[in-house]
């Protein structure tokens, strides 16, 4: 149990303590008891002493260390006083306006500048004040200037709505033309910071250097308007002219005084209506309520004529914040030629018509002379190298879009077949030119191996679809010859052993005899007789009558004579009925000094790296899958395409929607009507010069010459990817020197 109370101050537990010891020493010494008694009660007043002084030490300890904590608050008061102090020198060393409201959005402190603007405010900055009084006494100041339309209170709602934001700043309009900027931002613990910033020179200066910005821009686009052609006006909201150039005056022979923009909506309606002639359904009223509703109205696009010999287009169109453009052209000079072109046109229509009584009935036996080649040209230009384009395209979109290697091979082996297909159909149409030997060999050295490799690779499968074994013999012959009719002449060789043969195998092979080899092309088919062997090099003549159309139409031996005489590689056979045939062709032999030629014979080229991003490429292409082909694949190498079928279609969307392309690509036959010359000429005359490639499967001189006389390219179909991308890059490169310029 304890003596005293711990509550009690450490001189009142001492005195406690002294008088019971001393009352316990009074009673040992007095006491009657026996002498054991009296020692115990000694014991107990020793004890008891001891505890007092352990007491009393505890208390000594404690007393000193609330000397040391007091000392200790005492340096940390003064420590804030001073820091305190520093803060508010601080805070009012700065230039700006400050204040800082506590998460209460009361008042903790703020500096001299704070609001020294608002002379009526500054009275009632003291700490304690309360934010939303504070918005209060500054949306009612005599110095704060609201505008017509905005009410203290609105003002007020205003500044509330920021100040539940993390951070805002804005400029404050005072009266006299003065300007103060806040910012405020939300401190870590939910406070917020005012700053308040004079800005008014800073504004002013802003305002003359726009004003001045202004003043340059007017003149600049006044001397812009003047240096037009064309006669330019622009109506305010208000009907008055706000510019306008002096070929508007000249063409409208507008009084003098209407100048420097004195013009208005009446006054040009009222002039019109005294000296033109408008479009039967549009006149002057129809002009003037268009004027007068132009934000709601389209843009309108008519021709007027003034006096008996002046014609003027008219294009007006609404700019929203500004008013209505009109634009007046002279196309005077393009009606007299367009009405002298149709008197020309009248008349040669009846010279034509003349001319095609007296010539039809050469015509039609020409016709008749010619119909068997004029069919397969026909096909063989458009409607056969149509889809094969289209297919390609088709098919590289897949391999470009797959990883799958096992796609990628089948992929390869479909895109290597088409190729040879395309080269095929392209031996077809050439056929009538070997006949008349306009053709242009481009004999150059090639590796044997290499036309070996491709046939190996694209009869194999032929072969053992049927059972046969197809072999053909490796060579490292270098021989001169054109790759591509070399190659043609050995498919069709091939092509028909493999058909012919029923079983057995197919063997293909080389002999060297002195400076030439002769390609063997051996079968185990049904083998030929005499009379067979003198027409199988005729025009649609086919051994087997009772064959499909799908097994060929009896061209194939025929183009291979004719290619082996325009080569002038002898061609020879040997056949025996029952047994199988042997067709032979052949080449001279180079030597060693042409290894060097191997890498570059009859290679596919590699796509270039596509880097066509951003260009606008213009597709007019009335064959649908081929026009999605296309577009597919410019847009996969980072185009933009504007797709078109038909030259009206490509022209309405330069004139309307006012794309200007980066390049154009146009079909060469766009049915019946004009051509892709004719919409490249229109786009011409409207935008300049532009990058074009004419897509055809025409390889006709007299287009090649016209195209080359305008300074435009081929693109023959079916489409090489690998030109195509090349154009489109050229085009890219070409675009961004012009923008680095």
């Amino acid at each position: 149990m304890d003596f005293v109370d711990p509550n009690d101050t450490v001189e009142r537990q001492n005195q406690k303590l002294s008088r019971i010891v001393e009352s316990l020493i009074r009673r040992a010494e007095h006491a009657s008891a026996p002498s054991e008694l009296a020692y115990a009660q000694f014991e107990r007043a020793a004890y008891l002493e001891a505890q007092m002084l352990q007491q009393t030490r505890a208390l000594e300890r404690t007393l000193d260390q609330l000397s040391e904590s007091k000392a200790q608050l005492g340096v940390a008061n003064i420590a804030a006083r001073t820091a305190r102090a520093h803060l508010s020198e601080a805070i009012e060393a700065i230039s700006e306006g400050f204040a800082l409201f506590g998460p209460d959005d009361r008042l903790i402190l703020a500096n001299s500048r704070f609001c020294v603007n608002l002379r009526d405010v500054i009275p009632h900055i003291r700490p304690g004040l309360a934010f939303r009084r504070y918005l209060e006494l500054v949306s009612q100041s005599d110095d704060l200037d609201l505008g017509h339309r905005r009410s203290p209170v609105d003002w007020m709602n205003w500044r509330l709505a920021l100040h539940d934001s993390q951070a805002a700043s804005f400029n404050v309009t005072l009266m006299g033309d003065r300007y103060f900027q806040t910012s405020s931002q939300r401190t870590a613990s939910g406070g917020t910071v005012i700053m308040h910033s004079d800005v008014t020179d800073l504004i002013r200066v802003e305002r003359q250097e726009r004003d001045a910005l202004m003043d340059r821009q007017a003149m600049l686009l006044q001397a812009t308007l003047d240096h037009l052609d064309q006669g330019v006006c622009i109506f305010g909201s208000d009907g008055h002219a706000v510019g306008q150039n002096r070929r508007l005056i000249e063409l409208l022979h507008l009084p003098p005084k209407l100048a420097g923009g004195r013009l208005s909506t009446a006054v040009m309606l009222d002039h019109l209506g005294r000296s033109t002639t408008f479009p039967i359904g549009f006149g002057i009223a129809e002009l003037g309520f268009w004027m007068r509703n132009a934000a709601r109205q389209p843009p309108i696009a008519f021709e007027i004529k003034q006096g008996g010999h002046t014609f003027l287009k008219i294009f007006g169109r609404h700019i929203p914040s500004w008013g209505v453009v009109m634009s007046f052209t002279d196309v005077t000079a393009e009606r007299l030629a367009n009405n002298a072109l149709r008197d020309l046109n009248e008349g040669l229509e009846r010279r034509v018509e003349d001319r095609t009584k007296a010539l039809g009935e050469a015509l039609r036996d020409a016709e008749r002379a010619t119909a068997s080649k004029s069919r397969f040209v026909a096909a063989a230009s458009h409607d056969l190298m149509q889809p094969l384009s289209s297919a390609k395209l088709f098919i590289s979109s897949i391999a470009d879009s797959s990883d799958d290697e096992t796609i990628l091979n089948v992929i390869t082996k479909a895109e290597t077949s088409l190729a040879h297909l395309e080269q095929i159909i392209e031996a077809l149409m050439d056929i009538s030119k070997l006949d008349a030997d306009k053709v242009v060999m481009d004999r150059r050295p090639i590796p044997l191996e290499n036309v070996f490799g491709i046939l190996r690779d694209q009869f194999t499968p032929q072969a053992a679809q049927k059972g046969l074994g197809l072999s053909v013999v490796p060579s490292s012959l270098l021989i001169e010859s054109d790759p591509g009719y070399l190659r043609r002449i050995l498919e069709n060789l091939i092509s028909n052993a493999v058909r012919y043969t029923d079983r057995g195998r197919v063997v293909v092979g080389v002999r060297r005899r002195g400076n030439t080899a002769r390609i063997e092309v051996w079968d185990t088919g049904r083998g030929m007789t005499e009379d067979e062997k003198r027409v199988i090099f005729e025009e649609f003549r086919k051994l087997d009558p009772g064959s499909s159309p799908a097994q060929g139409l009896g061209l194939g031996l025929a183009i291979v004579d004719r290619a082996c005489a325009s080569l002038d590689h002898p061609l020879t056979v040997q056949s025996t009925p029952g047994v199988g045939s042997c067709f032979s062709v052949s080449v001279p032999i180079l030597d060693a000094y042409w290894t060097s030629e191997r890498n570059r014979i009859d290679e596919s080229p590699e796509l270039a790296e596509p880097n066509c991003d951003g260009i606008i490429v213009m597709l007019v292409e009335n064959d649908r899958q081929l026009r999605r082909a296309l577009s597919l694949h410019i847009e996969g190498w980072g185009g933009v395409v504007v797709p078109a079928e038909s030259a009206e279609d490509a022209v309405d969307l330069i004139n309307e929607a006012g794309i200007r392309p980066d390049a154009l690509l146009l079909d060469y036959h766009l049915g019946e009507g004009p051509t892709g010359l004719d919409v490249y000429h229109q786009i011409s005359r409207r935008q300049g010069p532009c990058a074009c490639r004419i897509v055809t499967a025409d390889r006709s001189r007299n287009l090649r010459r016209y195209c080359a006389d305008h300074g435009l390219e081929i693109l023959n179909k079916p489409i090489d990817r690998a030109k195509l991308l090349d154009f489109l890059n050229e085009v890219s490169a070409a675009k961004r020197l012009r923008a680095a310029e």
